[in-house]
């Protein structure tokens, strides 16, 4: 009796590279272009991590991300975001119940929260109080209710959208809930090819049907794999530097402290690390390399690092300087090994 070979790392590496591709096949049949928001959007899921989209009206965010949840096999649930939503709207709330015995019992009724990939539009559209429900759920992967705590569907993601020229009637997201998205990704009017593209696409009546191509239990698998991706302590030195670069009060370079009145913290240096892992096995590659920590230095770093009014005279945007950063800082010397 034969048994099966089990597979090698580099095959199921293949593999994870061949899954990758077939979603960016199955999301561009609706999407047209805008290939990093994709590839960024991928490496949150895979790393568990939650993305933050910006982007003017009419660029398909919305239509984005409920297309993702369609080629995924997993729960999907949108939350439109207005002044007059309440925590309780987001996370459930306990209801009264009379039983056929005249018993009465509080009951818990799960909010939209409770799902696999929860989509938070125009989440800048409600107060602080409401977006603040979203911090356990971001950070922990649980509500409080009461007494009671409840935990949610596995794999969890919230993927938040918010108009950044309109700010009427909005309301700032505050620092520690930024901190929370691993990704604060920008997404910018097509090209003009794309464009064409999406005219053609959307005035002749085409309505092509996407595939489901990832099962829950294969993105919770799949995640485990992007966590055994091996870092280096060349790359984690790499990366801490830049994160202690970002601070004006620490090492950093003289036009950082000239521009910025504070840096990133420690989670960033993480989510640095995780973002480069994803890049690294949706590629099939065994370990992380200098090149993917610097593909998603900016959408970690963007929402973590706050410019001063100098930086704003000058016209120097948070990505114009992280892009300097990367230019300026030197990457560490690859450790020689004794033969």
């Amino acid at each position: 009796m034969s048994t099966a070979k089990p597979k090698s790392l580099g095959d199921v590496l293949q593999e994870f590279s061949h899954h990758r591709r077939l979603m960016q096949e199955e999301l561009q049949k609706i999407i047209v272009g805008q290939d990093d928001v994709i590839e960024q959007l991928f490496a949150a899921i895979f790393t568990r991590g939650h993305c933050l989209l910006e982007g003017v009206p009419g660029l398909a965010k919305t239509l984005m991300v409920s297309t993702l949840s369609r080629i995924l096999d997993v729960q999907f649930k949108r939350i439109q975001f207005t002044p007059d939503l309440m925590p309780s709207d987001i996370t459930g709330t306990n209801v009264l119940e009379e039983d056929e015995h005249g018993k009465r019992n509080f009951r818990f009724v799960e909010g939209p929260v409770f799902t696999n990939i929860l989509l938070a539009d125009e989440i800048n559209r409600t107060p602080p109080k409401t977006q603040a429900a979203l911090l356990q759920a971001m950070q922990e992967r649980e509500i409080s209710v009461g007494q009671q705590t409840y935990s949610l569907p596995d794999p969890f993601f919230t993927i938040a959208t918010q108009n950044p020229i309109e700010q009427e009637g909005t309301y700032p997201l505050p620092e520690a809930q930024l901190d929370r998205f691993m990704f604060n990704i920008k997404v910018r009017y097509p090209s003009l090819e794309d464009e064409e593209r999406i005219l053609a696409s959307t005035t002749r009546g085409e309505r092509p049907e996407v595939r489901k191509v990832l099962s829950s239990r294969a993105i919770l698998n799949l995640q485990k794999l992007v966590n055994s991706v091996a870092v280096s302590d060349y790359i984690i030195k790499y990366a801490t530097r830049i994160v202690r670069a970002t601070r004006p009060d620490d090492a950093a370079p003289p036009f950082v402290r000239d521009l910025i009145d504070w840096g990133a913290g420690p989670r960033a240096g993480q989510f640095l690390i995780h973002g480069g892992k994803a890049l690294a096995a949706m590629e099939g590659r065994f370990s992380v390399a200098i090149d993917d920590i610097k593909k998603v230095a900016i959408p970690v770093l963007r929402h973590r690092i706050s410019t001063n009014f100098q930086a704003q005279a000058e016209g120097m945007t948070n990505d114009k300087i992280i892009d300097r950063l990367l230019a300026e800082l030197p990457t560490p010397e690859i450790p020689k090994f004794e033969t």
